[in-house]
C-alpha cells in the first residue's frame, strides 16, 4: 500500500492527501494517468511509458505540470519514500486543474493537477497465476473512440471488469459491432493461430498503444516469429491455439478460456510461457 503521495510539489501522508472539489479530474475525469510497472527495485520501460503519457497529453490539449525531466526524478524518488523494493507500480495522474465548473476549457493559465502514488505489487502471486493461466469473458464495445489517450475516463472499463470479476473471470475482451476483438479492459490481447502466427490488433484509435505489448512485439520478432499486426474476430480467438494478455504489471499472461470455452488444451502454451519467460528477462 502506498503510504506516501505526491500532490502538486508535496510529498504527503496518503491519508491527507487532498485535491480541490473543484479540480476538472473530479468533476469532468478531464485528465490522464499513466502507470510504471516496477520490477526488482526499478522502473520498467519509464522512457517509453514518459512517451506515451506525454501522447495522451497532447491529445486531451494538457500541458505538464512539471517538466518532464523533472518528473523523472521524482518517480524514484516515491518508489524509496514508499519503501518499494521489489515487484511494484507507480501511478501518476495529470489533470487539466482546479477551475469553476464550466464544460468549456477554462480560460486563463489554469496550472494542471498532479498526483503520484507508488506501491508494492504481490509478483510471487502473478508467477503462479501465469502457470495456471486465467479466463476472460466478452463484453460488447462501448467506449469512446479514442483509445489510444490514457484518459481517467475508465466507467465502462470499471464495469467490464467487475463484470468478469462476478463470473470468475480475470479480464474482459471488448469485442465491437463488427464481432473484433479490440482489446482487454486493461490489456492488449493477442492470440497464437493454429499455424503459429502471433496476432494482435494493430495501433490506432481503436487500442491503446500498450508499453507491454511494444516490448513484446520486439521480443517475438528478435526470436524469429511472424508476427500480425491485424483485426482478427472472436471467433478466430477461439479457434485459437493460445491466447495471452499483456499489461504493465501482469507482464505476459496466459489466457485458457474465452467466455468458458477452452482454449488449446486448457493449459497455458508454450509460446506465451516463453515470451512471459523473455520478457521477464529483457526487464531484469
Amino acid at each position: 500500500m502506498s503510504h506516501i503521495a505526491y500532490v502538486n510539489g508535496r510529498y504527503v501522508p496518503l491519508r491527507k492527501a487532498q485535491v480541490h472539489v473543484e479540480d476538472r479530474g473530479f468533476q469532468f475525469a478531464d485528465g490522464v494517468y499513466e502507470v510504471f510497472p516496477v520490477y526488482a527495485g526499478r522502473i520498467v520501460n519509464q522512457d517509453w511509458h514518459m512517451q506515451r503519457l506525454a501522447q495522451s497529453l497532447q491529445g486531451l490539449r494538457m500541458g505538464w505540470p512539471l517538466a518532464p525531466g523533472v518528473l523523472n526524478m521524482i518517480l524514484p524518488e516515491m518508489l524509496r519514500r514508499n519503501g518499494v523494493t521489489n515487484g511494484g507500480m507507480i501511478y501518476l495522474q495529470i489533470t487539466r486543474g482546479v477551475s469553476p465548473r464550466n464544460h468549456a476549457f477554462p480560460g486563463g493559465k489554469v496550472k494542471p493537477t498532479l498526483v503520484i502514488m507508488a506501491r508494492a505489487v504481490n509478483m510471487a502471486a502473478r508467477h503462479a497465476q501465469a502457470e495456471t493461466g486465467v479466463r476472460v469473458i466478452t463484453v460488447p464495445e462501448n467506449r469512446w473512440p479514442r483509445r489510444d489517450i490514457k484518459s481517467v475516463s475508465l466507467l465502462p472499463n470499471m464495469l467490464a471488469k467487475q463484470q468478469a470479476a462476478e463470473q470468475g473471470a480475470s479480464e474482459a475482451l471488448y469485442v465491437n459491432d463488427r464481432g473484433i476483438v479490440t482489446e482487454g479492459a486493461s490489456s492488449t490481447f493477442w492470440i497464437v493461430r493454429p499455424d503459429g502466427v502471433l496476432m494482435t490488433h494493430p495501433l490506432g484509435h481503436d487500442i491503446l498503444p500498450g508499453v507491454t505489448r511494444r516490448v513484446v512485439l520486439e521480443i517475438a520478432r528478435e526470436k524469429g516469429l511472424k508476427v500480425e499486426e491485424r483485426e482478427f474476430t472472436l471467433a478466430e480467438a477461439v479457434k485459437a491455439r493460445e491466447a495471452f494478455l499483456t499489461s504493465a504489471t501482469n507482464f505476459v499472461m496466459p489466457v485458457t478460456q474465452i467466455d468458458g470455452q477452452i482454449l488449446g488444451n486448457g493449459a497455458p502454451g508454450d509460446l506465451s510461457l516463453s515470451l512471459r519467460r523473455a520478457y521477464i528477462e529483457r526487464i531484469e
